[in-house]
């Protein structure tokens, strides 16, 4: 099961410390080697500040009490640093601990900018130190303090860039924390951002989007409406063109958000689609399944893949913490489905052709399912290729014009 472990996939598209409750699930599962898994640890942490973890880390993996002495001046470093930064927001975090100050503030962020300098002269260093040293408290692993600091900063910052670069780092600290309500509400604002016009480019915007996705995977999987919302946004245009581009392995959680949510069942039929076109870029037990059942209509074929889903599911970070609830029951009841009794196979057949429009009928004299040949439907595919062209065209109209359009105002 190692081989189909996404972790090497996932974890560059994490914040570093969202990649701890991976290695963690990991190590639990002992789906690689305990040395292994430890020095991935060691390797992530000493790029954080979190230097008492490490040093236990290193004990574990060393089996000895003692630290190298790097470690502990790193310690010291950490210390120091902190209460400096701790001393330059002070000023900021005293205000912000005072009820009776708080009030004072507005929704318009200039306004508190000039009343927070006039009355209590607290200007852009100490908004900025505000900034750095919530940052660093994420950094040591205090997720509560970041994410309170980190949303005062928030309402005072007037550079966009910065603001987003907090959004990011409040989202990481409320996943940590589990506290999904809280994360989903930062996932849809922090969403709203990436798709608006004004986005610094659109490479970046792909980028972010393929961010969002993997780090929405914490929320979806185990928010109660999760399995719902991942198709939402998953299956969107925009985020599955970004999928199927830089990152076909989300199509395992897609796939099984799918198999779980019957009330997305008209999309479904498209998305078989999808995972069959992708089959040379990713495949798994899960989107083979569905291709044997759902596009080869091969049910020996799923049967064999059925004991594989299961393992899938159970040594999976994120299907594997909620496999004792709705994920555990995906293998049984496909399992129920393709069992040999002859007459609840040929029921989920009947509902398999109904729901997926096949052109066949059932055999009950030979026990067979007569398959009518799928040819392509030629007028189908050119309205499918051609779909977009008008508004593609538009666009173009539109760039030439203004080309045309820029000489002769240049000369007004």
């Amino acid at each position: 099961m190692a081989s189909y472990d996404l972790t090497p996939q996932i974890a560059p598209n994490l914040d570093r410390h969202l990649v701890f409750p991976l290695l963690e699930f990991l190590q639990e599962r002992q789906l690689h080697p305990d040395e292994q898994i430890l020095k991935a640890k060691i390797e992530l942490l000493n790029k954080t500040n979190m230097v008492d973890y490490a040093m236990d880390i290193h004990k574990s993996l060393y089996h000895t009490d003692d630290v190298p002495q790097d470690m502990i001046e790193r310690r010291a470093e950490v210390v120091a640093r902190l209460k400096a930064l701790e001393d330059a927001a002070a000023p900021l975090v005293s205000f912000l601990q005072n009820p009776n100050a708080v009030q004072e503030l507005r929704a318009d962020k200039h306004y508190n900018l000039q009343m927070l300098n006039d009355r209590y002269q607290i200007g852009p260093d100490q908004i900025e130190a505000l900034y750095q040293y919530a940052k660093f408290q994420f950094e040591c692993g205090n997720y509560s303090g970041a994410a309170d600091y980190l949303y005062q900063y928030r309402a005072l910052c007037t550079n966009s860039e910065r603001g987003l670069s907090a959004l990011w780092g409040k989202l990481a600290a409320e996943i940590l924390m589990q506290n999904w309500d809280i994360a989903l509400e930062e996932l849809n604002r922090l969403k709203e951002i990436i798709d608006s016009k004004s986005f610094s480019s659109p490479l970046n915007q792909v980028q972010s989007r393929i961010w969002l996705m993997h780090w929405s995977l914490f929320i979806f999987f185990n928010h109660e409406n999760g399995r719902t919302q991942i198709i939402d946004l998953f299956n969107q245009e925009k985020y599955l063109n970004a999928i199927q581009t830089s990152s076909p392995h989300l199509l395992r959680y897609l796939a099984t958000a799918f198999i779980v949510n019957k009330r997305r069942r008209p999309q479904f039929k498209d998305f078989i689609k999808v995972i069959q076109q992708e089959q040379c870029s990713y495949k798994d037990p899960i989107t083979e399944f569905l291709t044997c059942v759902y596009f080869y209509y091969d049910f020996d074929g799923a049967q064999k893949k059925m004991r594989e889903c299961e393992e899938v599911i159970l040594n999976d970070p994120f299907l594997g913490k909620r496999v004792e609830e709705e994920f555990s029951c995906v293998p049984r009841v496909l399992a129920e489905k393709l069992n040999l009794n002859y007459e609840e196979a040929e029921r989920w057949i009947v509902n398999l052709i109904q729901n997926s429009k096949l052109d066949a009928k059932i055999d009950s004299k030979t026990g067979t399912v007569l398959m009518e040949p799928n040819h392509p439907n030629v007028y189908e595919q050119l309205i499918d290729h051609t779909k977009a062209l008008q508004g593609r065209t538009y666009k173009l109209v539109s760039q030439l014009l203004e080309q045309a359009q820029a000489p002769a105002q240049a000369a007004r």
